[in-house]
């Protein structure tokens, strides 16, 4: 996951090492990847999947926006539409593969 001798994490990771960072296993990250979840690149035609370090840190914000309206939602009355609404989200834009 790091650059030898760096002690950074690389701009690509691995579906190993994306995995480890999440913690969960290789087929968690690669059905994320496989459902067009998680955006991911394979090197070469049929070479191994790899994940821009930016795009987990996106998916992880999404998730964390995901999970703060569920909660909103689930308070009911508490919540505005807008406090559901992705409107007033500003999503950063995913490079096109």
């Amino acid at each position: 996951m790091t650059n030898p001798g760096s002690g950074e994490i690389g701009r690509f990771l691995s579906v190993a090492d994306a995995a480890e960072l999440l913690s969960v296993d290789v087929a968690a990250v690669d059905g994320l990847i496989r459902s067009g979840e998680l955006p991911a690149i394979r090197v070469g035609r049929s070479g191994p999947w790899r994940i821009e370090r930016t795009q987990i840190e996106l998916w992880i914000q999404e998730r964390y926006e995901d999970t703060r309206r569920h909660a909103a939602w689930q308070e009911g009355e508490f919540s505005s539409t807008l406090d559901l609404s992705p409107a007033g989200v500003v999503s950063p834009l995913r490079p096109v593969d």
